[in-house]
Protein backbone atom coordinates (compact mmCIF):
# COMPACT_ATOMS: atom_id res chain seq x y z
CA UNK A 1 0.00 0.00 0.00
CA UNK A 2 0.89 3.51 -1.01
CA UNK A 3 1.74 6.63 0.93
CA UNK A 4 -0.60 8.25 -1.69
CA UNK A 5 -3.78 5.59 -1.66
CA UNK A 6 -3.88 5.42 1.72
CA UNK A 7 -4.00 9.37 2.29
CA UNK A 8 -6.26 9.30 -1.11
CA UNK A 9 -8.56 7.54 1.21
CA UNK A 10 -8.27 9.18 4.08
CA UNK A 11 -8.82 12.32 2.64
CA UNK A 12 -12.08 10.80 0.95
CA UNK A 13 -13.00 9.03 4.34
CA UNK A 14 -12.66 12.47 5.52
CA UNK A 15 -14.96 14.06 3.30
CA UNK A 16 -17.52 11.19 3.96
CA UNK A 17 -17.24 11.88 7.23
CA UNK A 18 -18.03 15.60 7.12
CA UNK A 19 -21.38 14.68 5.36
CA UNK A 20 -22.22 11.89 7.72
CA UNK A 21 -21.58 14.15 10.85
CA UNK A 22 -23.96 17.33 8.97
CA UNK A 23 -26.70 14.53 8.70
CA UNK A 24 -26.35 12.76 11.77
CA UNK A 25 -26.35 15.72 13.99
CA UNK A 26 -29.32 17.11 12.04
CA UNK A 27 -31.42 13.93 12.85
CA UNK A 28 -29.98 14.10 16.23
CA UNK A 29 -31.67 17.36 16.96
CA UNK A 30 -34.90 16.38 15.50
CA UNK A 31 -34.96 13.27 17.15
CA UNK A 32 -33.35 14.67 21.01
CA UNK A 33 -35.81 17.97 20.42
CA UNK A 34 -38.73 16.06 19.30
CA UNK A 35 -38.63 12.20 19.64
CA UNK A 36 -39.16 12.02 16.09
CA UNK A 37 -37.22 9.70 13.88
CA UNK A 38 -37.04 11.82 10.69
CA UNK A 39 -37.06 9.51 7.41
CA UNK A 40 -37.89 12.55 4.87
CA UNK A 41 -34.31 13.65 6.22
CA UNK A 42 -32.71 12.18 3.39
CA UNK A 43 -35.00 13.43 0.91
CA UNK A 44 -34.19 17.18 2.36
CA UNK A 45 -30.99 16.36 1.63
CA UNK A 46 -31.28 15.53 -2.02
CA UNK A 47 -33.89 18.65 -2.36
CA UNK A 48 -31.10 20.53 -1.30
CA UNK A 49 -28.97 19.54 -3.75
CA UNK A 50 -31.52 19.44 -6.36
CA UNK A 51 -32.64 23.33 -5.68
CA UNK A 52 -28.67 24.50 -5.81
CA UNK A 53 -28.91 22.78 -9.44
CA UNK A 54 -31.96 24.23 -10.28
CA UNK A 55 -31.01 27.70 -9.20
CA UNK A 56 -27.86 27.78 -11.12
CA UNK A 57 -29.42 26.15 -14.15
CA UNK A 58 -32.64 28.20 -14.37
CA UNK A 59 -31.96 31.52 -12.91
CA UNK A 60 -28.06 31.62 -12.77
CA UNK A 61 -28.04 31.61 -8.56
CA UNK A 62 -24.39 30.47 -7.77
CA UNK A 63 -22.97 27.97 -5.64
CA UNK A 64 -22.35 30.41 -2.44
CA UNK A 65 -25.98 32.25 -2.71
CA UNK A 66 -27.71 28.55 -3.02
CA UNK A 67 -25.73 27.57 0.69
CA UNK A 68 -28.88 30.02 2.13
CA UNK A 69 -31.32 30.01 -0.25
CA UNK A 70 -31.90 26.59 -0.72
CA UNK A 71 -32.10 25.52 3.13
CA UNK A 72 -34.43 28.35 3.56
CA UNK A 73 -36.94 27.29 1.04
CA UNK A 74 -36.43 23.45 2.56
CA UNK A 75 -36.51 24.95 6.22
CA UNK A 76 -39.89 26.35 5.40
CA UNK A 77 -41.14 23.11 3.41
CA UNK A 78 -39.97 21.43 6.72
CA UNK A 79 -41.84 23.83 9.12
CA UNK A 80 -45.28 23.30 7.03
CA UNK A 81 -44.93 19.64 7.01
CA UNK A 82 -44.80 19.43 10.97
CA UNK A 83 -47.36 22.06 11.51
CA UNK A 84 -49.79 19.64 9.14
CA UNK A 85 -48.57 15.94 9.26
CA UNK A 86 -46.36 15.66 12.56
CA UNK A 87 -47.70 17.81 14.61
CA UNK A 88 -51.10 15.91 14.69
CA UNK A 89 -49.29 12.78 15.55
CA UNK A 90 -46.88 13.61 18.27
CA UNK A 91 -49.20 11.80 20.72
CA UNK A 92 -48.82 9.11 19.22
CA UNK A 93 -46.65 5.86 19.34
CA UNK A 94 -43.26 6.79 17.55
CA UNK A 95 -43.97 4.16 14.60
CA UNK A 96 -46.70 6.33 12.92
CA UNK A 97 -43.99 9.72 12.54
CA UNK A 98 -41.75 6.97 11.31
CA UNK A 99 -44.40 5.87 8.94
CA UNK A 100 -45.35 9.65 7.73
CA UNK A 101 -42.20 10.08 7.22
CA UNK A 102 -41.01 7.94 5.33
CA UNK A 103 -44.31 7.98 3.14
CA UNK A 104 -42.88 11.35 2.49
CA UNK A 105 -39.53 10.68 1.59
CA UNK A 106 -40.83 7.88 -0.83
CA UNK A 107 -43.13 10.39 -2.76
CA UNK A 108 -40.57 12.62 -3.07
CA UNK A 109 -38.34 10.60 -4.37
CA UNK A 110 -40.71 9.37 -6.75
CA UNK A 111 -41.82 13.01 -7.90
CA UNK A 112 -38.50 13.85 -8.44
CA UNK A 113 -37.25 10.50 -9.96
CA UNK A 114 -40.05 11.12 -12.68
CA UNK A 115 -39.53 14.55 -13.33
CA UNK A 116 -35.86 14.42 -13.98
CA UNK A 117 -34.74 10.76 -14.25
CA UNK A 118 -32.39 8.20 -12.12
CA UNK A 119 -29.19 9.28 -13.51
CA UNK A 120 -26.90 11.58 -11.67
CA UNK A 121 -26.47 15.38 -13.00
CA UNK A 122 -23.20 16.73 -12.32
CA UNK A 123 -22.94 20.65 -10.71
CA UNK A 124 -19.91 22.73 -11.44
CA UNK A 125 -17.11 23.24 -8.97
CA UNK A 126 -17.93 26.69 -7.27
CA UNK A 127 -13.67 26.48 -6.02
CA UNK A 128 -11.56 25.23 -9.08
CA UNK A 129 -8.18 24.33 -8.12
CA UNK A 130 -6.13 22.78 -5.74
CA UNK A 131 -3.00 22.38 -3.37
CA UNK A 132 -0.51 19.50 -3.93
CA UNK A 133 1.05 17.84 -0.98
CA UNK A 134 3.64 16.46 -2.98
CA UNK A 135 2.62 13.10 -2.48
CA UNK A 136 -1.18 14.19 -3.43
CA UNK A 137 -3.28 16.74 -4.82
CA UNK A 138 -5.94 18.29 -2.92
CA UNK A 139 -8.90 20.41 -4.35
CA UNK A 140 -9.88 23.28 -2.96
CA UNK A 141 -13.75 22.81 -2.64
CA UNK A 142 -13.10 19.24 -0.83
CA UNK A 143 -11.06 21.67 1.97
CA UNK A 144 -13.80 23.96 2.37
CA UNK A 145 -15.97 21.25 2.98
CA UNK A 146 -14.13 19.51 5.35
CA UNK A 147 -13.47 23.26 7.21
CA UNK A 148 -17.05 24.42 6.68
CA UNK A 149 -18.83 21.05 7.82
CA UNK A 150 -16.47 21.51 11.39
CA UNK A 151 -17.72 24.88 12.25
CA UNK A 152 -21.28 24.04 11.14
CA UNK A 153 -21.32 21.03 13.42
CA UNK A 154 -19.42 22.44 16.54
CA UNK A 155 -21.11 25.64 16.32
CA UNK A 156 -24.42 24.52 16.58
CA UNK A 157 -23.62 21.63 19.23
CA UNK A 158 -22.56 24.78 20.95
CA UNK A 159 -25.17 26.24 20.04
CA UNK A 160 -27.75 24.05 21.57
CA UNK A 161 -25.63 22.73 24.41
CA UNK A 162 -23.94 25.93 25.77
CA UNK A 163 -26.31 28.47 25.64
CA UNK A 164 -29.45 30.01 26.56
CA UNK A 165 -31.87 29.06 23.67
CA UNK A 166 -30.43 25.73 23.67
CA UNK A 167 -31.77 25.58 27.38
CA UNK A 168 -34.79 26.53 26.24
CA UNK A 169 -35.25 23.85 23.50
CA UNK A 170 -34.23 21.22 25.64
CA UNK A 171 -36.35 21.84 28.70
CA UNK A 172 -39.30 22.57 26.10
CA UNK A 173 -38.60 18.80 25.19
CA UNK A 174 -38.85 17.65 28.66
CA UNK A 175 -41.24 20.09 30.61
CA UNK A 176 -43.13 21.73 28.05
CA UNK A 177 -46.12 22.98 30.69
CA UNK A 178 -42.83 24.89 32.50
CA UNK A 179 -41.29 26.59 29.55
CA UNK A 180 -45.12 27.49 28.46
CA UNK A 181 -45.18 29.39 31.82
CA UNK A 182 -42.50 31.28 30.79
CA UNK A 183 -44.21 32.83 28.05
CA UNK A 184 -42.51 30.65 25.14
CA UNK A 185 -44.47 29.58 22.37
CA UNK A 186 -43.36 25.81 22.43
CA UNK A 187 -45.36 24.28 19.75
CA UNK A 188 -43.83 27.32 17.20
CA UNK A 189 -40.37 26.04 18.91
CA UNK A 190 -41.18 22.00 18.08
CA UNK A 191 -42.03 23.88 14.42
CA UNK A 192 -38.96 26.04 13.85
CA UNK A 193 -36.37 23.45 15.60
CA UNK A 194 -37.40 20.93 12.89
CA UNK A 195 -37.26 23.59 10.14
CA UNK A 196 -33.59 23.94 11.57
CA UNK A 197 -32.80 20.20 11.47
CA UNK A 198 -34.59 20.31 7.39
CA UNK A 199 -32.11 22.71 6.62
CA UNK A 200 -29.31 21.45 8.13
CA UNK A 201 -30.05 18.17 5.59
CA UNK A 202 -30.66 20.56 3.15
CA UNK A 203 -27.43 22.69 3.01
CA UNK A 204 -25.49 19.02 3.36
CA UNK A 205 -27.34 18.98 -0.43
CA UNK A 206 -25.62 21.95 -1.93
CA UNK A 207 -22.34 21.02 -0.15
CA UNK A 208 -22.59 17.61 -1.62
CA UNK A 209 -23.77 18.68 -5.14
CA UNK A 210 -19.85 19.65 -6.46
CA UNK A 211 -18.85 16.57 -5.30
CA UNK A 212 -21.28 13.66 -5.84
CA UNK A 213 -23.85 13.58 -8.92
CA UNK A 214 -27.06 15.13 -8.41
CA UNK A 215 -29.94 12.27 -8.52
CA UNK A 216 -33.23 11.34 -6.63
CA UNK A 217 -31.53 8.19 -4.76
CA UNK A 218 -28.16 10.04 -3.57
CA UNK A 219 -30.46 10.78 -0.04
CA UNK A 220 -31.86 7.34 0.69
CA UNK A 221 -28.49 5.93 -0.49
CA UNK A 222 -26.52 7.15 2.13
CA UNK A 223 -29.82 7.70 4.87
CA UNK A 224 -29.07 3.82 5.74
CA UNK A 225 -25.55 4.79 6.97
CA UNK A 226 -26.16 8.16 8.94
CA UNK A 227 -28.97 6.29 10.93
CA UNK A 228 -26.53 3.84 11.69
CA UNK A 229 -24.07 6.12 12.94
CA UNK A 230 -26.63 8.26 14.82
CA UNK A 231 -27.73 4.37 16.76
CA UNK A 232 -23.75 4.03 17.45
CA UNK A 233 -23.36 8.19 19.03
CA UNK A 234 -26.84 7.42 20.88
CA UNK A 235 -30.28 8.72 20.04
CA UNK A 236 -30.76 12.25 20.52
CA UNK A 237 -26.90 12.91 21.51
CA UNK A 238 -25.39 15.61 18.93
CA UNK A 239 -22.38 15.74 20.56
CA UNK A 240 -22.20 11.94 19.36
CA UNK A 241 -24.00 12.06 16.29
CA UNK A 242 -20.95 14.47 14.82
CA UNK A 243 -17.84 12.77 16.73
CA UNK A 244 -19.21 9.18 15.51
CA UNK A 245 -19.89 10.66 11.73
CA UNK A 246 -16.50 11.86 11.28
CA UNK A 247 -14.55 8.71 12.76
CA UNK A 248 -16.41 6.27 10.82
CA UNK A 249 -15.86 8.33 7.72
CA UNK A 250 -12.21 7.78 8.36
CA UNK A 251 -12.99 4.32 9.51
CA UNK A 252 -14.80 3.37 6.07
CA UNK A 253 -11.83 5.29 4.24
CA UNK A 254 -9.58 3.60 5.87
CA UNK A 255 -10.99 0.29 5.14
CA UNK A 256 -10.91 0.62 1.41
CA UNK A 257 -7.28 1.57 1.44
CA UNK A 258 -7.10 -1.85 3.46
CA UNK A 259 -9.63 -4.33 2.61
CA UNK A 260 -11.94 -2.48 -0.19
CA UNK A 261 -14.27 -4.97 0.13
CA UNK A 262 -15.48 -4.54 3.78
CA UNK A 263 -15.89 -0.63 3.33
CA UNK A 264 -19.67 -1.15 2.23
CA UNK A 265 -20.59 -2.56 5.81
CA UNK A 266 -17.53 -1.64 8.17
CA UNK A 267 -20.49 0.98 9.89
CA UNK A 268 -22.78 -2.08 10.24
CA UNK A 269 -20.20 -3.68 12.01
CA UNK A 270 -20.00 -0.96 14.14
CA UNK A 271 -23.18 -0.46 15.00
CA UNK A 272 -24.19 -4.39 15.43
CA UNK A 273 -21.24 -3.87 18.26
CA UNK A 274 -22.31 -0.92 19.70
CA UNK A 275 -25.77 -2.05 20.03
CA UNK A 276 -24.44 -5.51 21.83
CA UNK A 277 -22.29 -3.82 23.92
CA UNK A 278 -23.24 -0.40 24.33
CA UNK A 279 -26.97 -0.29 23.66
CA UNK A 280 -27.41 3.50 24.48
CA UNK A 281 -24.63 4.77 22.43
CA UNK A 282 -21.08 5.77 22.85
CA UNK A 283 -22.40 8.78 23.98
CA UNK A 284 -24.89 9.65 26.97
CA UNK A 285 -28.17 11.23 25.06
CA UNK A 286 -28.42 15.19 25.45
CA UNK A 287 -32.33 14.85 26.50
CA UNK A 288 -31.03 14.93 29.40
CA UNK A 289 -28.60 17.74 29.13
CA UNK A 290 -25.50 15.80 28.59
CA UNK A 291 -24.45 15.12 25.35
Amino acid sequence: MTVQLLAGQMLLGLINGSFYAMLSMGLAIIFGLMNVVNFTHGAQYMIGAFLAWLLLTTVGVPYWASLVIAPLIVAVLAMVMERFLLRPLQNLDHLYGLLATYAVALIVEGLIRQKYGATGIPYANPIPGGVSLGFMFVPYYRIWVVVFSLFTCFGTWYLIEHTKLGAYLRAANEKPQIVESFGINVPKMITLTYGFGAGLAALSGVLAAPIYQVSPSMGSSVMIVVFAIVVIGGMGSILGAIVTGYLLGLVEGLTKAIYPEAASVVVFVFMMAALLFRPSGMFQSNREGTA
